[in-house]
């Protein structure tokens, strides 16, 4: 099972929002790059980049801080936010990222999802599903669908798609675990290798989502205020 670091970009520094509440945001630091840094240098192969700006404004705002951190350290990089269209997924390839984090376009444009999973390949690209209550949210969180994660879920196995991120919106941010039976369905119906997203506070929520059959799990506010043991965790990773 592979842990994740998450860092979360607002105007250029590294923050976490509660349940994706652009006005409740905590700053963590002001320098992702040595962020970024400080998570390689405890064993971590891994980084989700969000550019909370860019999912906001529906383009890249944060591309300069992925072509920093993708420059100074050896992460594999999944970008995520403002990537609207393939000229974007581009500028994300080519400022460092080795996997992009699709979420808005593929629930408004699935189509456009499916014309990229065929040209970047499945390793390249993540579906990501934010829901509350089993209804996606889209831009940032901000803007909320009638699309019901399942029935959303069961038109992607048309297609051949290897990764799959989900956050439950209510858990997010809150470190109160994370939506098992939520991920335990998700798992029931699907053979995406599942990436698992908030809530999670302890290293037993890590085990946790690796029993039940999870092949990731991003971790964000629980590692920035020492919920979590590093030397816990690499022995699950």
């Amino acid at each position: 099972m592979r842990i994740i670091p998450a860092i979360d970009l607002m105007d250029g520094k590294c923050v976490r929002l509660v349940k994706g509440d652009f006005d409740a945001k905590t700053i963590y630091g002001d320098d992702p790059v040595m962020i970024a840094q400080q998570f390689e240098q405890l064993g971590f192969e891994s980084l989700h980049l969000v550019d909370l700006d860019g999912a906001k404004s529906g383009k890249i705002q944060n591309g300069q801080v992925l072509k920093n951190i993708s420059q100074k350290t050896k992460l594999k990089i999944d970008f995520s936010g403002g990537l609207s269209d393939t000229s974007l997924v581009e500028t994300a390839f080519e400022n460092g990222a080795q996997q992009v984090t699709i979420g808005s376009v593929a629930i408004k444009d699935p189509e456009l999802l499916f014309r990229w999973l065929e040209e970047f390949g499945i390793e390249k690209v993540i579906l990501a599903v934010d829901v509350l209550e089993e209804k996606i949210m889209v831009r940032g969180w901000l803007e909320e669908t009638q699309v019901n994660l399942f029935e959303f879920l069961n038109k992607m196995n048309v297609v051949h798609l290897k990764y799959v991120m989900c956050t439950d919106i209510s858990k997010d941010g809150m470190l109160k675990g994370p939506s098992m039976d939520l991920y335990k369905k998700i798992l029931e119906r699907h053979n995406f290798q599942l990436i698992a997203s908030g809530g999670i506070s302890s290293v037993r929520d890590v085990f946790e989502l690796n029993k039940i059959g999870c092949s990731a799990a991003i971790i964000g506010k629980a590692l920035y205020e020492g919920h979590i043991q590093i030397d816990k965790l690499q022995k699950l990773c």
